[in-house]
């Protein structure tokens, strides 16, 4: 077999037993407060985040790896006799930072393979895990990110924000609406369409938003297999734990995590936030 590296960055969340298990290595994303650039894993952990936005009187900005960076892990990686690496990233749709790894990839004579995952979270680290097992029984790059690809399609990941008030300091909804969604306890829920979040659903009360996102994974579960689901969660882990727990009662042979989404995403839908994310077969 070939010595296969693969690169992605913190929006994927993995622990450390997954990364050495896989061979992982990741580039973190940033996020700008007025104070300077952190990078998430690096200078700001999820506690530290969290603490600084409930201060901080600006909004904060993300920012993707720089250029420089991918250099340098691309360099260090031949250096380790890696024969390619595959980069597989945040979508696309979201971040610049597979764009950037696409212009990188250009500028080295070690062998690249960028990779756009058209999600956030848990499906990229199933990403990996089903590219290694292709690699083991032997497939090929070309086929294993043709495989890959048709993963992105098939891949969930919908969450709902606590409040929209975060949406609106990162400017992505209004004060008119955010008042209004306050006032009238009124819940969205975002989910990715072909690698951009959307607003797919206006409800009243979470457990309504809830059920909207619980409607969607028993449809993919009728139409083929979902062995396994992560309840995703914004600083909000015991919210994420009783949606576990529900879950577990409902589906006694489901195979349930519990999984921090990036601070990234924090930036802009906010504390609070909880979601699902799965993987229809």
């Amino acid at each position: 077999m070939k010595k296969i590296a693969w690169i992605t960055d913190t929006a994927a969340q993995l622990d450390d037993a997954f990364i050495q298990k896989h061979h992982v290595h990741i580039l973190p994303l940033g996020v700008v407060f007025p104070d300077g650039l952190y990078r998430e894993s690096i200078d700001l952990t999820q506690a530290t985040f969290y603490d600084k936005l409930h201060t901080t009187k600006v909004s904060p900005k993300t920012s993707q790896p720089p250029i420089g960076e991918m250099l340098a892990l691309y360099e260090t990686l031949q250096a380790k006799g890696y024969d390619f690496a595959i980069a597989l990233h945040l979508s696309s749709g979201l971040s610049g930072t597979f764009e950037s790894a696409q212009s990188a990839c250009k500028m080295t004579d070690f062998t690249v393979y960028p990779f756009d995952s058209k999600i956030g979270s848990f499906p990229m680290g199933k990403m990996i895990e089903i590219g290694n097992d292709l690699f083991a029984e032997g497939k090929t790059v070309e086929e294993v990110l043709a495989f890959l690809t048709k993963i992105t399609t098939k891949s969930r990941l919908s969450f709902i924000p606590e409040s929209l008030n975060q949406l609106h300091k990162s400017g992505r909804v209004s004060g008119t609406q955010t008042f209004l969604s306050n006032l009238l306890n009124i819940k969205l829920v975002i989910t990715f369409e072909d690698g951009t979040p959307v607003m797919k659903e206006k409800v009243r009360s979470t457990v309504r938003a809830k059920n909207k996102v619980m409607a969607s994974l028993r449809a993919d579960m009728h139409k083929g297999s979902v062995p396994e689901v992560a309840v995703i969660h914004c600083n909000n882990q015991v919210s994420a734990e009783v949606w576990r727990d529900e879950l577990a009662h409902e589906f006694p042979d489901l195979l349930i995590q519990v999984v921090a989404l990036s601070v990234c995403v924090g930036v802009h839908a906010g504390e609070g936030t909880t979601g699902l994310s799965w993987i229809a077969y």
